[in-house]
C-alpha cells in the first residue's frame, strides 16, 4: 500500500494511466473528469478542485487517494503476475459414483483444442463433473476424483484465487446486475486485462456476440436488459477473446438461444480445452469424445467415429431448417409454405 501511495504522490496522472490502464475507468466512476490534467499528480488535481464541486459530488480527497491505492492493489492481485498460463492437457483420475462404486475408467486426458461432451440423464452428475474440474479436485470433493494439470498437481492459487483460476465456467443462467452498457462492461474487462488494443477487442467481442445471438443488440444496450440468449452470447464471446482461462466449462448451451456451432468454433479458435454438458445430439456429436454419466459416476467414454460424423451432417441439416423456422416465427412470418 505504501509503495502505491508514493506513486500516486509522485507520478503524473498520465503516467499512472500508462502503468495502470484500468485506473481511468475507476476514477471516472468516482465522479472525476481527468482529461487535460495528465501532468498533475492525483493529490495535486484533488487540491485544485472547486470547494463547491467537492460538496456537490460529496468528494472526500483523502478517501479517494486511499481508495485508488486499494483499487490498484486489488486489480494487480486479480490480474496475477501477467504470465501466460499454458495448459497443454488436464488429466482426470477416477473417483466413485453415488453408491460408492469405482468409476469405470483408469484416467482421462483432455488436450488443448479438444471438445469433450458430457451426456447423461438430468440429475445424473454432469454438473458435478464440471464442478470437480473447476475446483481442480484433489480427492476432496464428494466424488473423490483427482485432477492433474500438465501432469502435475495444480498450484493451490489455481484453486483458491479468483484471479488465477484456470477455468472459466458458463452456467445455464447468466444474470447481470451492473449498471453498465455492453460496451462499458467489455471495456472495463479489457482495461482490467491491460490489453493494448482495447478498442479493437471491444468491437470484436460485440461483433462476435451478435453473430451468436438470435437477436442483435447495440454497444449502448444496458447489460441488465439483455435477454438470456444475448447474455450467454456476450459471455461466450468475452470468454473466447478476452479471458485468460485456458479451460472452458459449458453447462447446457443448447438452452441459450444462440448459434451453438458458431459458439464452439469461436472458443476452439482460441486454442482452449472445452468441456460441455449437453442433451443436444448435434452438440454431443460435435465433440471429439463424449463422457456418459450414470448415477453420479463416469460410466463410459465414447470416441466419435466416422459413422456418427456422417449422422451429424444429417442432424445439422435438420437443425438448419429448425433454426430457419425459428427465425421466421420471430419475424412474424407464416410457416404454411415451409418446405422440409
Amino acid at each position: 500500500m505504501k509503495q502505491i501511495q508514493e506513486e500516486l504522490e509522485k507520478m503524473g496522472i498520465g503516467q499512472l494511466f500508462g502503468r495502470y490502464p484500468f485506473l481511468n475507468s475507476y476514477l471516472n466512476t468516482q465522479g472525476l473528469e481527468l482529461t487535460g490534467e495528465e501532468t498533475d499528480t492525483l493529490p495535486t488535481f484533488l487540491k485544485k478542485l472547486d470547494p463547491d464541486e467537492i460538496e456537490d459530488k460529496a468528494l472526500d480527497p483523502e478517501s479517494i487517494i486511499i481508495g485508488t491505492a486499494t483499487y490498484i492493489i486489488q486489480m494487480l492481485e486479480f490480474l496475477g503476475d501477467g504470465k501466460e498460463r499454458s495448459v497443454i492437457e488436464i488429466t482426470l483420475y477416477p473417483g466413485t459414483n453415488k453408491d460408492g462404486e469405482p468409476e469405470n475408467f483408469d484416467k482421462l486426458t483432455f488436450q488443448r483444442g479438444e471438445i469433450v461432451c458430457i451426456v447423461g440423464p438430468t440429475g445424473s452428475g454432469k454438473s458435478r463433473l464440471l464442478g470437480d474440474i473447476e475446483w481442480m479436485a484433489q480427492k476432496d470433493t464428494p466424488t473423490g476424483r483427482r485432477l492433474l494439470v500438465n501432469g502435475e498437481v495444480p498450484d493451490p492459487k489455481w484453486r483458491f484465487s479468483s484471479s488465477d483460476k484456470l477455468v472459466a465456467q458458463l452456467s445455464q443462467n447468466m444474470n447481470f446486475v451492473m449498471d453498465l452498457t455492453v460496451e462499458e462492461f467489455i471495456r472495463l474487462h479489457a482495461d482490467s486485462r491491460m490489453v493494448n488494443n482495447a478498442e479493437e477487442v471491444v468491437q470484436n467481442i460485440i461483433r462476435e456476440a451478435n453473430a451468436l445471438a438470435g437477436e442483435q443488440f447495440a454497444p449502448d444496450t444496458a447489460i441488465t436488459s439483455l435477454s438470456g440468449g444475448q447474455s450467454r452470447a456476450l459471455m461466450i464471446a468475452d470468454t473466447a477473446i478476452l479471458s485468460r482461462s485456458p479451460i472452458v466449462l459449458i453447462d447446457e448451451i443448447e438452452n441459450a438461444g444462440i448459434d451453438r456451432k458458431k459458439a464452439l468454433k469461436l472458443l476452439l479458435n482460441e486454442d482452449k480445452i472445452v468441456l460441455m454438458a449437453t442433451h443436444d445430439p448435434m452438440l454431443a456429436l460435435m465433440g471429439d469424445r463424449r463422457i456418459v454419466i450414470k448415477n453420479g459416476g463416469i460410466h463410459r467414454v465414447i470416441e466419435t467415429n466416422d459413422r456418427e460424423r456422417a449422422i451429424l451432417s444429417n442432424i445439422e441439416a435438420l437443425d438448419f431448417k429448425v433454426q430457419s423456422m425459428r427465425h421466421m416465427l420471430r419475424q412474424g412470418e407464416s410457416l404454411e409454405h415451409f418446405e422440409f
